[in-house]
Parts: structure tokens; C-alpha cells; sequence
């Protein structure tokens, strides 16, 4: 097929309508919110619509984006190290001229900063971007690569090395992305009364945090994971992204995260943290009816304010992530009860 026509054949995913669920935004508001999610793992509908209906019996998940920044880094090679360090201090006197070397590649990007690490000889710049709505793979990389033009014809003793030096990290584990965030940097909270607790998730709060403590944390330490401490991000970023459009790759990043849980009194206090949300509401395949349809729902597709849609997609995101992960912490905390829903809602079986 020439690479011009257009898509034949499309992979078939089963998606539902899960939710609603009760969002609260920064600026205070409230919204009830339905999210699609495409998905061959049958149990993750019912299991965030519990955490949906949850959420509908208390004030709301509370959304706090924290940062917003698409990364994209380049390898450099200098003549030695001396000169790596010399370069890289008197670029930051430059910040104005780099920022307009950015500004001329899209009416979108601009330069936020920019983080150095040398190694020998070799440079390594990470450079973090506002991308508006778009998630910005393609805008970063087209301003990260006349930023390495510019910079290389500035210092002609420096060599190309890469316009991608693994240092941003796209689509893979790391350190850094946890550290400093890569896209969308959220933090998704939920109150919940013992009596809800036990009504709806039919265990007790502290069954819950107990349970984080042992699987979540303590768990992850000992398998060596890195920056992360949950049970399935992974689960609801790939239906969410499946169903919105997005590199369903960057889920490797995404799932970077951790869930925090305390005893407020008799109360439960859940959060989850997601310092890697990747995704945008403009730009390759939000072009598909069924993601347009979707977006829409979510009130996703507002127009003439460039960045706020994405922003607002991120926070539903982080909303969803947390029902799916108190859904099934919950779940864990009762023997069978897990693999008694995927009997029953996989195998058609009755446990």
C-alpha cells in the first residue's frame, strides 16, 4: 500500500462508556464526567465504574496538574570535556535567542528549560516544551532539531551526535522522566468515608492502606522498580489512550507512578500520582470520527484556547486512573475475589 492512501483496515477494539465520575477541578468546580475505554480486558469496565460510583458519593476527585512539559534530547559531541562545560554554562546566556530558534519552528512550542548531563565528551540536553493541545512528539523534535542547527553553528567544534540521545526518555523506564516529568504531571486525590468504603468497595480503609504498604511500596521495591509504586496504571492509560487517539507507547512512561494512601481519622485519604502523561487533542490520529466523538464527550474539544483541552483530558485521565487502582487494591485485599470477576466476566464462567 502506498504510504499516501488512506487507512483500509482498522484493528477492532471493544470500548464501553465507563463513569460517570465526579471531578474537581483547581479553580474549585465540579463536573460529572463519562470516559470511553478501549480495552480486550473485559474486568477494567466494571472495576473503574466502581471507582466511579465511588467517587460520585464524596466532594469529587480532586485534579491538580502540576507542570506540562514534551521532551525531547540531543547528543552532542565536543573535543573534550573542558570545552562540553564551557559550552553548555555560556548557553545560558542565550535563553532568548534559543527561545526564538523554538518559536520559529510552530506557533505552539516554546522553550521551558533545559537540563545538561556530560559524559566524557559527549553532551547531553534535555529540553523541555509547551506543545498546546498536541502531545508534541513531532513539535519537540522539529524545535530540539534546529536548536542542535543553531547550537552547532555557533560552537563549529562541536559534532552531531543525535537528534535523540535517550536522555528525554521517550517510551522507555527511567529515572528522569519520574524526576522531572515528561508531559502532563498529575496528581489525582479522593476522600472517603469508612461507611462508603465498606458499602461500595466492600473492604475497610485501613485493608487498603495496609495493602498499599505491603504490595504497593514495599512490593515494588523488592521486584527493583524504578520511581513507580501501583497495581495496573498501565491498565487504564492504554483504554484511555486507545480511545482518545493517542501513542499508546507512551504508556511505558505513563505508568510511572504511585499511589500514596493515609488514615484521615476514620476516612480513607487515596491519591495517584502520574508525573508522565502523554497525550494531546490534536495531531495524528485525532483525526478518526470515534476519537473526535469521544473528545467531544469528555469536553475535550473547545475551541479558540490553545493547551486547555489537553490540560483537561490529562486531569480526566488522572480521575480515571485513580477509580481502576482503588478498585482493585480493594479487590486484592479479599482472597478470590480478583479471579472470581475475571471468571465471570472472561470465561463466562460462574465462580
Amino acid at each position: 500500500m502506498n504510504h499516501s492512501d488512506p487507512i483500509q483496515n482498522f484493528a477492532l477494539i471493544p470500548m464501553r462508556v465507563v463513569g460517570p465520575i465526579k471531578i474537581r477541578w483547581q479553580e474549585g468546580l465540579s463536573e460529572i464526567i463519562k470516559v470511553p475505554l478501549a480495552t480486550f480486558e473485559t474486568p477494567l469496565w466494571p472495576s473503574v465504574n466502581r471507582g466511579a460510583a465511588l467517587s460520585c458519593l464524596t466532594e469529587g476527585i480532586q485534579i491538580t496538574l502540576i507542570s506540562d512539559c514534551m521532551t525531547r534530547s540531543v547528543l552532542i559531541e565536543a573535543p573534550d570535556a573542558t570545552y562540553a562545560h564551557q559550552v553548555t554554562t555560556a548557553l545560558k546566556g542565550f535563553r532568548g535567542e534559543m527561545e526564538a530558534v523554538v518559536a520559529s519552528t510552530s506557533r505552539f512550542a516554546s522553550l521551558e528549560n533545559w537540563h545538561v548531563q556530560i559524559v566524557g565528551k559527549l553532551i547531553y540536553m534535555r529540553f523541555a516544551f509547551e506543545t498546546g493541545d498536541a502531545a508534541g512528539h513531532n513539535m519537540t523534535t522539529k524545535a530540539a532539531d534546529n536548536l542542535l542547527a543553531w547550537i552547532l553553528k555557533k560552537y563549529p567544534k562541536l559534532r552531531y551526535g543525535s537528534i535523540s540521545g535517550n536522555f528525554c526518555t521517550d517510551k522507555k523506564v527511567s529515572a528522569v522522566n519520574g524526576i522531572l516529568g515528561r508531559g502532563k504531571y498529575v496528581i489525582a486525590e479522593l476522600i472517603i468515608t469508612k461507611q462508603d468504603c465498606e458499602k461500595i468497595l466492600k473492604t475497610s480503609p485501613e485493608r487498603i492502606v495496609e495493602l498499599n504498604i505491603k504490595k504497593n511500596l514495599m512490593g515494588s521495591i523488592i521486584s527493583g522498580g524504578l520511581r513507580t509504586a501501583n497495581a495496573h496504571f498501565a491498565n487504564m492509560l492504554l483504554g484511555f489512550y486507545l480511545a482518545t487517539g493517542q501513542d499508546a507507547a507512551n504508556i511505558i512512561e505513563g505508568s510511572q507512578g504511585i499511589v500514596h494512601t493515609e488514615m484521615l481519622d476514620s476516612d480513607l485519604y487515596f491519591s495517584v500520582t502520574l508525573p508522565n502523561l502523554i497525550l494531546g487533542t490534536v495531531g495524528n490520529g485525532k483525526q478518526h470520527d470515534y476519537v473526535q466523538k469521544n473528545l467531544d464527550m469528555m469536553g475535550c474539544l473547545a475551541p479558540n484556547n490553545p493547551g486547555i483541552n489537553a490540560k483537561r483530558l490529562s486531569g480526566i485521565l488522572g480521575a480515571t486512573v485513580l477509580c481502576g487502582e482503588l478498585s482493585l487494591l480493594a479487590a486484592q485485599t479479599k482472597p478470590g475475589e480478583l479471579m472470581k470477576s475475571h471468571l465471570r466476566l472472561e470465561r463466562l464462567e460462574r465462580a
